[in-house]
């Protein structure tokens, strides 16, 4: 096997094959994507404008709110045409002689201007409801956060290879697929309504144009409200995949999840040894605190607690030191060398270890127990002081 990595076939009368050894590490970092992805990465992905959200869902709801709205006002709407309608014509005649002679841009941009507000009254409803429902559909899918990110130019989206990847990929396959059944949905429901409706479809040359019209359009509406409806199932299943495929493409490996930890809360190592540091900072201050102490009092192998009673720091004793095993021997080492008295009792030195925190005073229930241990102390010095 050479620098490459990469080995041939032995084995005689097989043609020769080429292993690459490095197969299963172009998977990427920590191999496949397993791990579901982090709230940090999800943060990440949305600021970058990649979010979970079925354009064709927005698409149905609007349908349905202009069919609605067509249902609703189609009468007003009809009759504010017709009125337009009727206006323009009548001012035909007049038009013709008042400007004759001068006929220009200007003086047709003055005529229709209110009929440009009339028509934009009319719509007016209808646009309104479009923007709302498109607004309302969003939040609800991806709720509110805007970001320009998606609109800034980026020279990997005009490369032709890539454009040509994307061109046969999954999700492209999928909205072919997608678009066919909505195709599909349109033909199949417009039918269905339309084959009942065929006996009245063939009697509207007997009636009157304004019925005609009338009932061609209740039926148009009443086809398009349907298909919306429909259409609003192929939207939630669409929203559903697309979901989905969000959570599959942002999926993690075991490794990006590790890096990540680190990367946010800091590398486990450098922590435990900031932590071993800090700890042994600790014990060397408590350590040094030994030898103020007017008692340690033992358990006696197992625990080891020093006090000191000094009023100018409180009002009560104060526990600087105390340790349980190896730390109750260091203590009391030290605390020999520098003729601290070391007094043996089990109840206290456990009560103390257990209850009391390093640098804090005694509670008041331990007050007459540990002032028999200083009067003791105090006295034995005064004897050998005597």
């Amino acid at each position: 096997m050479d620098g490459s990595l990469k080995e041939k076939s032995i084995y005689p009368g097989r043609a020769p094959m080429e292993l690459d050894l490095q197969f299963f590490a172009k998977m990427g970092p920590g191999g496949e994507k397993t791990e579901k992805p982090t709230a940090k990465k999800l943060s990440d992905a949305r600021k970058e404008g990649q979010v979970a959200k079925s354009q064709e869902i927005g698409n149905a709801f609007m349908l349905v709110g202009l069919f609605l709205i067509l249902k609703i006002m189609g009468s007003f709407m009809g009759g504010r045409f017709k009125g337009i309608f009727a206006r323009v014509y009548n001012l035909i005649p007049d038009l013709s002689k008042r400007y004759a002679t001068s006929f220009t841009p200007a003086t047709v941009h003055g005529l229709f201007r209110d009929i440009y507000l009339q028509l934009f009254i009319i719509l007016l409803p209808t646009l309104a409801v479009a923007i709302l429902i498109a607004v309302v559909v969003n939040i609800v899918q991806v709720k509110w956060k805007p970001t320009s990110k998606p609109l800034k130019p980026k020279l990997t989206k005009l490369n032709p290879i890539n454009g040509f990847k994307r061109l046969f990929s999954k999700e492209k396959l999928f909205d072919l697929l997608k678009s066919i059944v909505k195709v599909f949905v349109v033909f199949y429901v417009a039918y269905s309504m339309l084959k009942d409706q065929v006996g009245m479809l063939l009697l509207l040359y007997e009636l009157p144009f304004s019925q005609a019209l009338a009932a061609i359009c209740d039926l148009v509406l009443d086809v398009g409200l349907r298909i919306s409806l429909v259409y609003i199932i192929v939207g939630v299943a669409d929203y559903a995949f697309q979901k989905w495929k969000f959570t599959e493409d942002q999926k993690m490996t075991k490794q990006e999840v590790k890096d990540e930890i680190k990367n946010s809360e800091g590398d486990p190592q450098i922590k435990g040894q900031q932590r071993r540091r800090m700890r042994e900072a600790s014990m060397r201050r408590m350590m040094s605190s030994v030898p103020q102490a007017d008692v340690v009092i033992t358990n006696p192998t197992h625990f080891a607690v020093a006090l000191r009673y000094d009023l100018a720091i409180a009002d009560a004793p104060v526990v600087v030191a105390k340790g349980q095993d190896f730390l109750a021997r260091r203590i009391k080492e030290v605390a020999e060398q520098n003729g601290v008295e070391i007094v043996e009792n089990k109840p206290l030195a456990r009560m103390l270890y257990h209850n009391v925190p390093l640098d804090a005073k005694i509670p008041e229930e331990l007050y007459q127990a540990v002032a028999e241990v200083l009067a003791f102390v105090y006295n034995l010095k005064k004897n050998r002081a005597s």
